[in-house]
């Protein structure tokens, strides 16, 4: 089972070593993607345009814009997994898990960063900054992204069930061609939007500490707080409603 997650747009500082790009999860794919992107990224801080940084990195303080301008083939680099430090990221908490649970994590969760595209958890990245839905000097990465990785994720997922816990807006990268499960949480009735990321972040840590490897035996895994209350079939999408009961 592939566990899919969006990145988030805070992101922890900090790591060792140095970037390289080919180490990156279907590089053989995605190698001239990345490259024209991340060319393109360097090229524009390098011009260091207070006014275009802002807009690539939206954000709008100087000092904000300046911690995100420096060169990320320069940048000293930590799991994908750890350099994301959102809401989903804070309950999925990679770091108080066992080591067997963050093996999981690193095995079966695919990122989608909106500068490198599809990561592998473990994959080892620089700190950087892209407003989701910006383009890069012109380019635009999830139709880049869209036209290249397709297929290559849909190889590579060949065989292996599908748990979507990504924004609709990473659809644009890439939308599985097989059945996939997605799932939904409710609060007194009413969807929740911001809080989502908070139970898809802990629906990934269950599904890591119990080791579950398909989509049967997460309908089956307690999770505390939420409980199962629907499942809705919708062509290739099955969306499994939970209640947060807590």
């Amino acid at each position: 089972m592939k566990i899919l997650l969006a990145p988030s747009e805070s992101k922890r500082k900090g790591g060792d070593g140095r970037f390289t790009l080919e180490t990156l999860f279907l590089d053989e794919a995605l190698h001239e993607t990345r490259a024209a992107l991340l060319e393109r990224y360097r090229a524009l801080i390098a011009k260091g345009d207070s006014d275009r940084l802002s807009t690539l990195f939206g954000l709008k303080k100087h000092s904000d814009i300046v911690r995100f301008a420096h060169d990320p083939m320069t940048q000293p680099v930590i799991k994908a997994i750890l350099r994301y430090d959102g809401v989903a990221f804070d309950y999925l908490d990679y770091p108080t898990l066992s080591r067997s649970a963050q093996a999981y994590v690193d095995r079966h969760v695919i990122l989608f960063s909106n500068l490198f595209g599809p990561l592998r958890a473990d994959d080892l990245i620089p700190e950087y900054k892209l407003k989701q839905g910006a383009s890069i000097d012109g380019l635009k990465p999830e139709k880049l992204y869209k036209e290249t990785a397709q297929a290559a994720l849909d190889s590579a997922f060949e065989g292996e069930e599908i748990l979507d816990l990504r924004a609709g807006f990473y659809d644009k990268f890439y939308k599985p061609s097989r059945p996939y499960t997605t799932l939904k949480f409710l609060k007194n009735g009413k969807s929740v939007s911001h809080w989502a990321k908070a139970y898809r972040g802990m629906v990934t840590r269950a599904c890591a500490e119990a080791q579950v490897d398909t989509i049967d035996a997460l309908l089956k895994l307690p999770i505390e707080g939420l409980q199962i209350i629907e499942i809705q079939e919708k062509a290739k999408q099955t969306e499994v409603v939970y209640a947060i009961t807590e």
